[in-house]
């Protein structure tokens, strides 16, 4: 039975943190370090559009 919190590319998390950070300043929401007064829709909308920039990038690259 694997893990299922266990990071596959450990290396990936500054990246992806920095990605998170820069798609996050695009939609202006603010993270912190405490990030508890920040609504499920503002959080959800920063997730969502990673998701949607990645899976983007990722069509591109197999055309």
């Amino acid at each position: 039975m694997s893990n299922s919190s266990q990071k596959l590319v450990p290396e990936a998390k500054n990246g992806l943190a920095k990605f998170k950070q820069e798609v996050a300043s695009e939609l202006g929401v603010q993270f912190t370090d405490y990030n508890g007064d920040l609504s499920s829709k503002q959080c959800g909308s920063v997730g969502g559009e990673m998701v949607k920039r990645m899976v983007s990038e990722y069509e591109n690259k197999i055309k």
